[in-house]
């Protein structure tokens, strides 16, 4: 007797049930699953991946591409998709499309980026796919669509897939906003450089959120007042340090366009000899682990989560067999989480 006749045999079922209930098949009761899942585990069987891949048609496996894998939020993004694709019995392949910043190429001209389109999405290895920040060119997805395969993108829309992301500038707004609450007039940003522009224009659009604030403030913007960094800590520390040590400009809070930046202004102005929130108040954003270490103020845009939708709007598709008759894009939640690196700004002393 075979492996799944034994488990057929436990369970009290076919072994075409066992076959449909292990492949996921949504036609099998909830009860009629839990219970040949238990017996194949206690017979100790295991589906053949190549076997079920024939049968089905599926190869249980999702890719996933992103541009960066590391920064924290990426990660942490990666972390919640991997756990969602696990829970399903899904595979995850993971690419990476680094984009070679300072580069002023197209996207369709990136090696990789053609390689990976036109190349191994066309082995059909996945199932689905996921693109994480990434802008894909209309070329790209064509290629996908040949692929008649579903994809969901996860950070800004792209014609014709849905997707799922922040609103960037609603985000900037409200953490200066909040800076603006507690009384402060001399606000200052770090955002990305230009490198980081290629997808989605993230640092362009929580630039915007953040002069949006001032304006409806009534407070004017001061370009000296914007610093740009690369969205690490390193980088937020050594923007601070230009900020604070220029005599054209006197901040009193600083609004970071990522937690790691925001973690570096703390760092800097305390070297400096300020106290922090006393003499310079900081907000970030992204929810960073390290957030509660340093009593960072930031707006959690809750990127495990973010990673687990994703998959689930995947799945879904994957489940159902055709596409989203109409897809959108749909924003995600963020919260204001306040801590101690933020207050109101220190009285002016007269002479």
């Amino acid at each position: 007797m075979t492996k799944i006749q034994k488990v057929a045999e436990l369970a009290g079922v076919s072994t075409a049930t066992v076959s449909r209930a292990l492949a996921g098949k949504t036609s099998v009761s909830p009860a009629t699953r839990v219970r040949v899942e238990a017996a194949a585990k206690q017979l100790g069987y295991v589906v053949s991946a190549a076997a079920s891949s024939l049968a089905s048609g599926r190869t249980r496996n999702v890719g996933v591409v992103t541009p960066i894998l590391t920064s924290w939020f990426y990660t942490t993004v990666l972390k919640g998709a991997q756990r969602a694709l696990a829970d399903s019995g899904y595979d995850l392949t993971l690419y990476l499309l680094d984009t070679n910043p300072g580069s002023d190429l197209p996207h369709a001209s990136n090696p990789r980026r053609r390689q990976l389109f036109e190349d191994f999405l066309q082995r059909k290895r996945v199932d689905a796919l996921l693109a994480i920040s990434l802008e894909l060119e209309q070329e790209e997805l064509d290629h996908v669509r040949r692929l008649d395969k579903p994809v969901v993108g996860l950070g800004g829309p792209l014609p014709g897939v849905p997707t799922l992301s922040v609103d960037d500038r609603a985000i900037a707004r409200l953490a200066t906003d909040h800076l603006i609450a507690l009384g402060h007039t001399q606000i200052a940003h770090i955002g990305g450089n230009p490198d980081f522009e290629l997808d989605f224009h993230l640092p362009s659009n929580r630039r915007d959120g953040y002069e949006d604030a001032l304006v409806a403030a009534g407070i004017p913007t001061e370009p000296l007042m914007v610093r740009s960094a690369d969205f690490t800590i390193a980088g937020g520390y050594d923007a601070t340090l230009q900020l604070l040590g220029d005599p054209r400009v006197h901040p009193t809070a600083v609004f970071a366009a990522s937690d790691e930046m925001a973690i570096g202004a703390i760092l800097a102005a305390r070297d400096l000899g300020k106290s922090v929130p006393g003499d310079l108040s900081v907000i970030g954003i992204d929810g960073h682990e390290l957030g509660g270490f340093f009593g960072l103020t930031t707006i959690d845009q809750h990127p495990e989560a973010q990673g687990r939708r994703a998959v689930e709007v995947l799945l879904a598709e994957i489940e159902s067999g055709s596409p989203t008759p109409e897809p959108d894009n749909t924003y995600l939640p963020h919260d204001l989480v306040v801590r101690k690196s933020t207050s109101a700004p220190a009285p002016v002393v007269s002479d």
